[in-house]
């Protein structure tokens, strides 16, 4: 009796160490999915904040360049001039400051350059493969076959910020028209009630007085009459 409680015990123990490291495999593969599912994400967010920073370089750059005093038009030949543009008697600010590549956590950042012509624009200098392979701007079409954020370059062609800063006030426009259509709508329909009530208004003024002769116990210049709200006088015989 004593050998077989023994080996029973023994089967149990082995059936829970299997359990156990079956739970313990099983917990690791999905702490790892997770963990890769968040940097994922991490990713994709580093993605649009990438973005959104390589557009503020972009259109800093078109503004050094379109508000430069004389001809031909320069680009700046450091990304500091972005922060300070001393070519005019105020000093300029075109970037609020020298943001942080958002996948290598660094403030340096790729350079285009032409020679003679100053920084056109900038890149990220990771060289991990982008997530994002689809639905860029018409700008970036080339950053869906990028192999690395190397190759998500944001330059500027001269016209770009012409272009976008023209788009909110067409688009402003019509809204203002049609506003001031309504308006001018609406006031044609108010003016004839007013008119009408302005004519009925002498008809109603004569026909009082003539009530007013009609009755045989009231005069209209008497105050004490019923029609002004007074009792009436004693009648006389």
């Amino acid at each position: 009796m004593w050998r077989m409680a023994s080996r029973r015990n023994n089967r149990e123990r082995g059936f829970t160490y299997l359990w156990v490291m079956f739970t313990v495999a099983i917990t690791g593969v999905l702490l790892a999915g997770a963990g890769q599912l968040w940097r994922t994400e991490a990713q994709r967010e580093k993605e649009k904040e990438l973005m959104f920073i390589g557009e503020q370089f972009r259109l800093a750059i078109g503004s050094y360049y379109e508000s430069s005093p004389g001809i031909p038009k320069r680009y700046p030949p450091s990304l500091e001039k972005l922060l300070l543009d001393d070519r005019f008697p105020t000093v300029k600010r075109h970037l609020r400051k020298i943001f942080l590549d958002p996948m290598t956590g660094t403030r340096e950042w790729g350079l285009i350059m032409q020679s003679g012509i100053g920084i056109t624009g900038v890149n990220s200098l990771s060289a991990q493969a982008p997530i994002k392979r689809a639905n860029f701007h018409e700008r970036y079409a080339s950053f869906s076959e990028a192999k690395s954020y190397k190759d998500w370059k944001f330059a500027y062609s001269p016209g770009d910020a012409e272009q976008l800063s023209s788009k909110p006030q067409n688009q402003a426009q019509p809204q203002n028209e049609a506003q001031s259509q309504n308006q001018s709508q609406d006031q044609p329909q108010t003016q004839p009630e007013g008119r009408r009530r302005a004519r009925q208004d002498p008809s109603q003024l004569q026909a009082a007085p003539e009530t007013l002769q009609n009755s045989p116990n009231m005069s209209p210049a008497d105050p004490n009459s019923q029609g002004f709200g007074y009792p009436p006088q004693n009648m006389q015989d």
